[in-house]
């Protein structure tokens, strides 16, 4: 069954490569007007070319370029329905940089970005998505820094669905588990770090790394009215990863 989004708005922040940029343009594809924002001009330019309505190149560890985003998208698309916060520092290790990156990336542009878009949101009875991880719902030796502001993002989340059900706005998470594509860390760790893709690999059920569609229609899923009794969750799209 495919999504009818014709009508919605949508604004999609780090939405230029893998799951953002799935994320885009399944709603693209399903019809909305979609705003996207990321540092890189030239995926963003792609985005456009692809069907994205508006993009702006935004560093979104900038609090004032997050807002003038926000600010700009909705004057373009004519309010928002639908927020997706998809970016991330990936600051993995447990450095002073990496919790940096973090927090001001995963986030602090997820608290920024939710809290300029509430007003057209509330308007809308619209709806926010927060990407999180797995590494955010169990411990990890790998990237301590990433599986906590993951976790931060989890439950920030659930506040954020306590907070805004008053007017109307749905508030849920998903938490990819390993997704690879081209160009993301994964397709570089199969050649890099073949011991910890296969590890990795090994302890998948079905037996491959997942796909950003895979997790856009999760995201398409949560926007829609499919999902209108479901608020402040988180939903796990690893193909079993977790299970092993």
């Amino acid at each position: 069954m495919g999504f009818d989004f014709a009508g919605r708005r949508v604004l999609v922040a780090g939405g230029s490569r893998g799951i953002g940029r799935a994320i885009a343009l399944g709603f693209a594809a399903a019809g909305a007007q979609v705003s996207a924002c990321a540092r890189g001009a030239g995926d963003l330019d792609a985005l456009r070319a692809a069907g994205v309505r508006h993009t702006r190149p935004t560093d979104l560890a900038d609090a004032g370029q997050i807002a003038a985003w926000v600010e700009e998208a909705a004057a373009t698309l004519g309010g928002i329905d639908v927020l997706v916060n998809n970016a991330s520092g990936f600051g993995a290790p447990d450095t002073e940089e990496a919790w940096k990156r973090g927090l001001d990336i995963d986030v602090m542009a997820t608290v920024r970005a939710s809290n300029a878009a509430l007003p057209a949101l509330r308007g809308s009875k619209g709806c926010i998505i927060n990407t999180t991880s797995i590494s955010g719902l169990e411990p990890t030796t790998r990237s301590p820094a990433y599986a906590a502001v993951k976790a931060l993002v989890i439950h920030y989340t659930a506040s954020q669905a306590a907070m805004y059900a008053k007017d109307g706005v749905r508030v849920n998470s998903i938490a990819p588990g390993s997704i690879e594509f081209p160009g993301g860390s994964w397709e570089k760790r199969r050649t890099d770090d073949p011991a910890l893709y296969n590890r990795i690999l090994a302890g998948i059920p079905f037996g491959r790394l997942g796909m950003p569609e895979e997790v856009a229609d999760v995201a398409l899923f949560l926007a829609s009215p499919l999902a209108r009794w479901v608020t402040g969750q988180t939903i796990v799209v690893d193909g079993g990863q977790m299970l092993g």
